[in-house]
């Protein structure tokens, strides 16, 4: 008889569990009524860890408030790892051994709400919610946000690294090795081409990572704060980059990507002055 596991995630809380053997299925509720299942192949072994109070930060600007997860530090294997398969880019490649130090994430993408608080307005395409993600918004805006956003909450909030960007996609050090931030099937975790209709939707409404981290996979681009460059075999700890370049890094993949762009290995870029309607950003701190 097939079996049937189902969680509750709670608004700031993943609850402890396990799925022990092969058929097992996992139903996930979402915060917004929702379901999705994982299949008996996502949910073997898997354990998601209760977030202690002390992993999350709550901030609140002009009424508007947003989470902050903890990472702890780390070493992965960053680029085209096992799990990639033929889907991996060459300039996902080579793989190679990077070494991070704790940082905290966006639980969510920034959201159109979190940006007019700080900023008065929005300038995004798809404008209808506040709790789409902002988009439509370039490298250089973000940093313009970044710096009020510092202003107004005393904080040091910048943009993640490419290198802190994908070992919390990942799911920092409770990876399970999936293609995309934490399912090998792609409709359960990420808005992207085949579900999304072609706009962006509200944040946190797909399962989140290991970390409790949602939509590291589609929904918007996440712009990075690396100038975008050729990866190298050495070892590395916090590596934050090449010290100039062209075009900025974005990851993640969006609404309008099929699921190769989707993989928490894939890169993206563009000029930091670029404005488009996928692209948006998670903070760092």
């Amino acid at each position: 008889m097939r079996k049937i596991l189902l969680l509750l995630l709670m608004p700031l809380a993943v609850l402890s569990a396990s799925a022990q053997n092969n058929d097992y299925n996992m139903v996930i509720e979402l915060n917004n009524g929702n379901f999705v299942r994982l299949d008996a192949n996502d949910v073997k072994n898997i354990k998601f860890e209760e977030k202690a109070a002390s992993a999350l930060q709550t901030f609140t600007v002009n009424g508007v408030s947003f989470k902050m997860v903890k990472v702890e530090g780390g070493t992965f294997q960053m680029g085209a790892t096992v799990e990639q398969w033929d889907d991996a880019y060459d300039s996902e490649k080579p793989v190679h051994s990077v070494t991070l130090s704790d940082f905290y994430i966006g639980e969510t993408e920034v959201t159109q709400g979190l940006w007019e608080a700080v900023m008065g307005s929005t300038p995004c395409f798809f404008s209808s919610n506040s709790q789409r993600p902002v988009e439509s918004v370039s490298w250089d805006d973000c940093q313009t946000f970044i710096q009020t956003l510092n202003t107004l909450t005393g904080q040091s909030f910048r943009l993640p690294t490419e290198a802190e960007w994908e070992f919390a996609a990942r799911g920092g050090n409770l990876s399970h090795g999936f293609k995309y931030a934490m399912s090998n099937t792609i409709g359960d975790v990420a808005w992207y081409t085949g579900n999304s209709s072609g706009v962006t939707h509200p944040v946190a409404t797909k399962a989140p990572n290991e970390l409790g981290l949602y939509d590291m996979s589609g929904n918007v681009w996440e712009w990075c704060q690396d100038w975008y460059g050729s990866y190298g075999s050495e070892a590395q700890t916090d590596p934050t980059g090449p010290s100039s370049g062209t075009y900025r890094v974005l990851r993640g993949g969006s609404w309008g990507e099929n699921e190769r762009d989707c993989r928490v290995s894939n890169r993206g870029s563009d000029g930091s002055g670029l404005r488009s309607s996928d692209n948006g950003l998670r903070l760092a701190l």
